[in-house]
C-alpha cells in the first residue's frame, strides 16, 4: 500500500503566518504516514516548509501594498499576463504529476480572491480527473471581514460546487466560524473543526529575557518594534528584552533599531526557538496574528496584543479583543500606538496578577491529519 498523496497549495502575500501554519499541517500529515507535497506562492522564507515535505515554489507573488492591493512579482514590479500564465502552467503541471489522493487549498475560497487566475483553472481540473481527489479548503478560525455584497454568497457557491470539506483551524469554544462567516450555516455538513494548530511542543529556550517582542514576518511591523524599542530605553524596568524584527522588516528600519542597542536589549531578525522563548518570558508584545497567538497560549505568557487593522483588515482585531475579553492578554490598537501608550500597558501588566490558565484546544496540526487519515 503506497502513503496517501497530499498536494498542499498556500499563497503568502505579506506575512508568513499562512506558510507557518500550512507547514505546521504539512509536517503532521509526514509523521502521520503521507506524502504531501506544497505548492507554495510567495516569497522565500528560510526554514518552511522544512524537512519531509516536498516543495514546489511557483514564481513569487507578493501584495502590491499593506492593504493586498495588487500583485507584484519577485522584482516589485506588477504581476505580467506572462508571468501569471507562467505560474497557472506551472501549478495545473504539478497536479496532473503528483496524482494526489487529497487536494488542500490553503484559505481559498473563503480569501486570496486574488488568485482565482490559477485557482479556478485548478478547481476545473481537479473536477473531471479520474479518479478524482478529495478537494479541502483549509481556513484559520476568524475570517476576514467582507465589505462587497455577494462575496459570501460567492464563496458558499463555490464551496457546493467543488470543495468537499472545509477545516476550520480553530476551538469553536473560542471562536467558531459563523462569528465572522454569517453564511456558515448553509455549508454546516463540511465544516470540521481541528483545533488551533501550532508547532510540536517546543523546550525552554537556553536564553531569558524578561520581555519578548515580536513582529511576525515583520513587513508591517516597523511602528510596533520603533514604540517597544523607545519604551525599552525609558522604562525603569531592568529587565531583559528581545526585539524580533522578523525577515521582510526592511533593512534600514532593523539598522537603526540595533545601532546603538544599550545591553539589555537584543534585536535579531529571527528567532528558531521563539515559543520557547515565549515559556521563559515574563511578558510578550506582539501584533495579534494567527500563528504568534498560538505560540503565546502555547507558552501560557502573560501577552500586550497590537492587531494589525491597516487596509481594514479585522482578522487580528476579532482575536485580540476575543482574548482580552476572556482574560488572557491586553489588546491595544494600532492606531495612535506610541512609547507612552505601549510603556504604561507594559508596567500594569508586569504589575498584575497571574492571568487565568485556558484550555483552549492547540492540537490541530496532529488532528487534521487524523481527520484526514479518517477521510481517505
Amino acid at each position: 500500500m503506497r502513503p496517501p498523496r497530499v498536494l498542499f497549495y498556500v499563497q503568502h502575500l505579506l506575512g508568513i503566518g499562512h506558510l507557518a501554519r500550512a507547514s505546521h499541517i504539512s509536517h503532521a500529515l509526514v509523521g502521520d504516514g503521507f506524502d504531501v507535497t506544497m505548492v507554495t506562492g510567495g516569497s522565500n522564507v528560510s526554514g518552511f516548509p522544512g524537512s519531509g515535505v516536498k516543495q514546489i515554489a511557483l514564481p513569487p507573488l507578493l501584495a502590491g501594498s499593506a492593504g493586498f492591493s495588487g500583485l507584484v512579482d519577485d522584482n516589485l514590479m506588477p504581476a505580467s499576463d506572462e508571468y501569471l500564465n507562467k505560474r497557472r502552467s506551472l501549478l495545473l503541471n504539478t497536479f496532473r504529476e503528483a496524482r494526489p489522493d487529497i487536494v488542500i487549498i490553503e484559505a481559498f475560497p473563503f480569501g486570496r480572491r486574488q488568485m482565482r487566475f490559477e485557482l479556478m483553472p485548478l478547481l476545473e481540473t481537479i473536477e473531471t480527473a479520474k479518479p478524482k481527489p478529495i478537494l479541502v479548503t483549509s481556513v484559520r478560525d476568524i475570517l476576514q471581514e467582507r465589505t462587497k455584497p455577494g462575496r459570501d454568497e460567492e464563496t458558499v457557491a463555490l464551496i457546493k460546487q467543488y470543495f468537499d470539506h472545509v477545516l476550520v483551524h480553530g476551538d469553536p469554544n473560542f471562536v467558531a466560524l459563523p462569528d465572522t462567516f454569517p453564511l456558515a450555516k448553509s455549508i454546516a455538513d463540511r465544516i470540521i473543526y481541528t483545533g488551533l494548530v501550532t508547532g510540536p511542543a517546543p523546550l525552554p529556550s537556553a536564553d531569558r529575557f524578561d520581555i519578548v517582542v515580536s513582529a511576525g514576518g515583520g513587513a508591517v511591523g516597523s511602528d510596533l518594534l520603533r514604540s517597544a524599542y523607545l519604551a525599552a530605553t525609558q522604562s525603569d524596568f531592568e529587565g531583559t528584552w528581545c526585539l524580533i524584527a522578523g525577515p521582510n522588516l526592511p533593512e534600514p528600519d532593523f539598522a537603526s533599531l540595533s545601532a546603538g542597542a544599550p545591553d539589555n536589549i537584543t534585536v535579531v531578525r529571527f528567532r528558531t526557538d521563539f515559543p520557547g522563548l515565549l515559556r521563559n518570558a515574563r511578558l510578550s508584545i506582539s501584533q495579534a496574528g494567527y500563528n504568534t497567538v498560538c505560540d503565546i497560549l502555547g507558552a501560557q505568557c502573560r501577552s500586550i496584543l497590537v492587531p494589525f487593522t491597516t487596509g481594514g483588515e479585522t482578522e487580528q482585531n476579532v482575536r485580540a479583543t476575543h482574548l482580552e475579553a476572556l482574560g488572557l492578554a491586553t489588546a491595544l490598537p494600532e492606531n495612535g500606538l506610541n512609547s507612552d501608550i505601549l510603556g504604561n500597558a507594559i508596567t500594569s501588566a508586569l504589575n498584575a496578577a497571574p492571568h487565568p490558565k485556558h484550555n483552549l484546544n492547540l492540537n490541530g496540526a496532529q488532528q487534521t491529519a487524523a481527520i484526514l487519515r479518517q477521510i481517505v
